[in-house]
């Protein structure tokens, strides 16, 4: 005897019980057989009911696929696999959130688990701290123990004009991320890397001489008196906040290659301190007209017939006359593009790909590291 699933719920139940019934009658029954089959009877009831009202909700489906997070992605991960280095995000670079999930998919580098989650201080291999997201009195810095195999990396991409002295961070930290070449870790604002092939560059068609794009005006600077000089002998085409003309971020790279020379004037002038100013209009090309340390800690980072530098020359009225010589004389000015039939620009991703290097640093030197004189290496005092 079958009770049919498409009856209702107290057909089924009174179904139930008459095949028991039935059972007991028949005499296949005993002292066994029937709590077995009761039991069986209640089982089904409640499967029965739980089918009929109770509705599943619809993340059940997608969640595993679709909405969890690539951070929570990344844990699963970690925990199967012991030898993830970890890498703790301890401030987010001046606020700003980032995708932690990238170092193998973007940057082709594996084992790497990025955290902002705090709970995993005394697991972190190596813990990030953004400097200009210190506080002055040091308050949101890790108060816990710091682990013997951890290590404090200090992450900072100003220059020492734009970043405050802190007092007791000097011997703080094990390593540094940063733009100085000796630094523990690198982080360049840019690179000059072999191109795959040999290539015949053309630069894209020019209707300006010279361009400048200014995000931050300061007539104290030495950048903002030798363009006030350089302007009194050839016209550049100044954009920014500081002359009115606002230029949007689609428009930001259009504008520069369609300049012929652009002034990669940096905020301030200290060693090392090469921003993507340069890269910039290297990448588009576009000749960069450098102001920043000597002629010499550039050549250090790219070729030194790719760009003009203003020491090259006695005045800002001196560099403006060579500047209008290679506008007429086209072989001089192409020879600055030579560099490209074998090179290219390549950019880095602030502040993700700077994060991953750090987890590939820590994955391959493991030994102790301790860095006791950040003010004299950075401040130079």
């Amino acid at each position: 005897m079958l009770c049919p699933a498409d009856h209702d719920i107290t057909e089924f139940v009174l179904c139930g019980l008459s095949f028991l019934e039935h059972s007991m009658a028949s005499g296949s029954s005993n002292g066994v057989l029937r709590p077995l089959l009761l039991g069986i009877l209640v089982l089904g009831v409640f499967v029965t009911v739980f089918l009929m009202y109770f509705k599943p909700y619809e993340g059940w489906l997608s969640g595993p696929v679709e909405s969890v997070s690539e951070h929570v992605k990344n844990l699963i991960s970690t925990k199967s696999d012991k030898n993830a280095t970890i890498v703790l995000i301890w401030l987010w670079p001046f606020g700003s959130k980032f995708d932690l999930s990238v170092c193998s998919s973007l940057f082709e580098i594996d084992n790497c688990f990025l955290t902002a989650d705090r709970n995993f201080y005394n697991k972190s291999h190596g813990v990030i701290i953004h400097h200009r997201d210190i506080s002055g009195d040091l308050s949101n810095l890790p108060q816990l123990q710091r682990p013997l195999f951890q290590k404090w990396i200090w992450f900072n991409l100003e220059s020492p004009t734009h970043s405050s002295k802190l007092s007791g961070i000097e011997k703080l930290f094990n390593l540094t991320l940063s733009y100085h070449l000796d630094s523990s870790i690198g982080a360049p604002y840019g690179s000059i890397v072999p191109a795959e092939g040999e290539e015949n560059f053309v630069p894209p068609s020019k209707n300006k001489l010279v361009c400048w794009i200014v995000s931050h005006w300061n007539p104290q600077h030495v950048r903002v008196k030798y363009f006030n000089e350089l302007q009194k002998h050839v016209k550049v085409h100044a954009y920014g906040r500081a002359f009115g003309k606002h230029i949007s971020d689609n428009d930001f790279m259009p504008t520069i290659t369609s300049c012929k020379f652009y002034l990669s004037f940096e905020n301030s002038v200290h060693k090392d301190y090469i921003t993507e100013k340069l890269f910039n209009p290297l990448s588009v090309g576009t000749v960069p007209v450098v102001l920043g340390p000597t002629r010499q800690n550039y050549e250090k980072i790219v070729q030194s017939d790719a760009f003009i530098h203003v020491d090259d020359f006695s005045s800002p009225k001196d560099l403006a006359d060579y500047l209008l010589l290679l506008d007429k004389n086209e072989e001089m000015y192409l020879r600055y593009f030579e560099w490209k039939q074998h090179f290219k620009v390549k950019k880095f991703h602030f502040p993700a790909e700077y994060a991953c290097l750090t987890c590939d640093y820590l994955r391959r030197h493991k030994e102790y590291k301790e860095f006791n004189d950040l003010d004299t290496w950075y401040w130079g005092s």
